[in-house]
């Protein structure tokens, strides 16, 4: 409660509330600079908080910090694999660290291996692997030591459309079986597919709470109409819209209007006289909610 980090006299996370339930998958979205990874940082033990409430695991951080480590698992945001060691000798000198046995652990690599798809690949080297074997076997590596919490940061990104559903898979069978997922992300279909519940935090706070569901009929509607038009012809129409939609959004390159229903909207606009070069009826999504909360300005 009211979980706090500074750096000076600079706050980055001011006062955050919020409870991860055990076994569901929980995402933090946010721009950079949002307060996200301070926040990940200090679950994860690895930095103090400077105010506020923390427990993890039913610990507390600043007293509790191995014993909680030892039951976690985290996957950083750029994988830090040694690529000296084979895919196998990854996992089990690695799990090493938890004091686990040799013998423990090559049964325990053996079930990782299988469990990320990389079997065929045990006795490989680390460094020629593709981008998606890494970041299954960086998942795999985390979860040497069955930890109860599981810390993902970023963990599809760069990866291809085929890597990144593999994962999701993967990730949807570790939260069947009891493991807690702690998630930061900036694919919005990302968070649709694993998180049962999310935070949006903006500046440090939390802007937003609640299921993908519950935020996308919260803060948005059910459809979105997508108008485009050619250069120079776009600005005279936002006032023939008017009334057509719950909200107008007016972009440089299209027309935003959030409707329950696009194609009554697009017809109404039709009998207007508006004629767009092209439209686009879509369900309302993650993306809508996160850019309306925390706008569309680029955060470096």
């Amino acid at each position: 409660m009211g979980l706090t980090k500074r750096f000076g006299d600079f706050e980055a996370v001011g006062g955050v509330d919020l409870d991860v339930r055990r076994g569901e998958a929980f995402g933090f979205l946010g721009p950079n600079g949002a307060g996200k990874s301070s926040t990940m940082r200090m679950i994860g033990c690895v930095s103090a908080r400077s105010g506020g409430e923390l427990s993890v695991l039913g610990m507390d951080p600043n007293v509790d910090g191995p014993k909680i480590r030892a039951r976690l698992g985290v996957v950083p945001q750029t994988d830090n694999l040694d690529n000296e060691l084979t895919v196998r000798q990854n996992l089990q000198v690695y799990g090493r660290f938890f004091g686990l046995s040799r013998t423990y652990l090559r049964a325990k690599a053996a079930e990782l291996l299988e469990f990320a798809q990389l079997t065929e690949r045990a006795d490989d080297e680390v460094e020629p692997l593709s981008g998606g074997m890494k970041r299954r076997l960086t998942i795999a590596r985390s979860l040497v030591n069955d930890p109860d919490l599981l810390l993902l940061d970023e963990p599809t990104t760069g990866l291809d459309p085929q890597a990144r559903h593999l994962l999701w898979d993967r990730l949807f069978r570790l939260k069947q079986e009891g493991v807690t997922l702690i998630v930061t992300t900036h694919y919005m279909d990302e968070a649709e597919q694993l998180c049962d519940r999310l935070v949006v935090m903006d500046g440090g706070k939390i802007a937003a709470e609640g299921s993908p569901g519950e935020l996308i009929d919260r803060y948005s509607t059910k459809e979105v109409l997508e108008l485009r038009f050619p250069p120079g012809e776009q600005d005279p129409i936002p006032p023939l819209l008017h009334g057509l939609a719950d909200r107008m959004e007016v972009l440089p390159d299209r027309i935003l209007l959030y409707t329950v229903d696009g194609e009554a909207s697009l017809a109404a606009a039709h009998s207007r006289g508006v004629q767009p070069l092209a439209s686009l009826v879509r369900r309302s999504t993650l993306e809508d909610v996160f850019l309306r909360l925390t706008g569309r300005t680029l955060v470096d």
